[in-house]
């Protein structure tokens, strides 16, 4: 049920519980809804092509406290380094340990045959393509009604409201959950980025056939900011999941992320590796 996130890609569970809200209207008004979600898609899927180029801090909160991690992109994929524990830098006995762990796996990733590091770095480029392809169907998975203009984090928005489509049938196991949720979208009116997502499981959804389903009750949250050249990336993430494995056992589970300190980089797939 809990994937962990990194801003370094957006992982399946953000693209499949997150981004539902994303859906196709019913009816155009004015302004055009329809062609807002459309923009919408478009910066997205731009976003989502782009965050491979960026490095970022990622701030982990749970019942214990809090990790912080440097998140850089090592040849092609993330690497999640840990710096700070509960606000506080580690010791430096710890901060070197971190340090060797990550030259390690630099040096083993910057000495892979051309095979290996292809497979590697597929794996995680399918993960991104299941993102951008799951924005693509949630425009067939939503209808939407347009509910006012807001300001929100100083930014002028467009506040829409998504509930399910129905006779909407999903076409893979990943799409199921959308059935079964509705939510909030907030679009900035000059970039027709999202600002803000939240959605909520409004009825039972089995996500693995018999194995497990989402409850009511799971909820979600998340917020994006500019990092540069017209690319917004995830900011903040949060979420409550609830679920039934195998319909007996309950399963909670929480999420709260905080990403920051966003720095481009020229060639992710090269990035730590002086020659290949």
């Amino acid at each position: 049920m809990h994937i962990r996130t990194s801003s370094g890609h957006v992982c399946l569970y953000f693209a499949v519980f997150v981004v539902c809200c994303l859906p196709v209207v019913a009816q155009a008004t004015r302004p055009n809804v329809k062609e807002i979600i459309q923009k919408s898609v478009e910066a997205n899927r731009r976003d989502f092509q782009a965050a491979p180029y960026y490095n970022n801090k990622e701030r982990d909160k749970d019942g214990s406290g809090t990790k912080t991690y440097q998140v850089t992109m090592i040849a092609g994929t993330p690497y999640q380094r840990l710096i700070e524990v509960n606000g506080q830098p580690l010791a430096e006995a710890q901060k070197q340990q971190e340090l060797k762990k990550e030259r390690d796996v630099t040096a083993q990733r910057c000495a892979e045959s051309a095979d290996q590091s292809r497979q590697r770095i597929e794996k995680y480029t399918e993960e991104q393509k299941r993102d951008t392809d799951m924005i693509s169907e949630l425009t067939k998975a939503f209808e939407f009604q347009l509910a006012g203009t807001h300001k929100l984090r100083g930014f002028t928005v467009w506040l829409l409201k998504a509930t399910p489509l129905p006779g909407y049938k999903p076409p893979n196991r990943n799409a199921q959950v959308l059935t079964g949720m509705n939510g909030q979208l907030w679009i900035d009116q000059k970039t027709y980025q999202w600002v803000r997502v939240t959605a909520r499981v409004i009825q039972p959804v089995s996500i693995y056939g018999f194995m497990a389903q989402v409850e009511p009750g799971t909820r979600f949250e998340m917020d994006k900011m500019p990092v540069g050249k017209g690319i917004w990336q995830i900011s903040h993430f949060s979420e409550h999941a609830e679920a039934k494995v195998l319909h007996l056992f309950s399963h909670n589970e929480a999420q709260d992320s905080t990403y920051f300190d966003y720095q481009r980089i020229d060639n992710p797939d090269q990035n730590g590796c002086s020659s290949r």
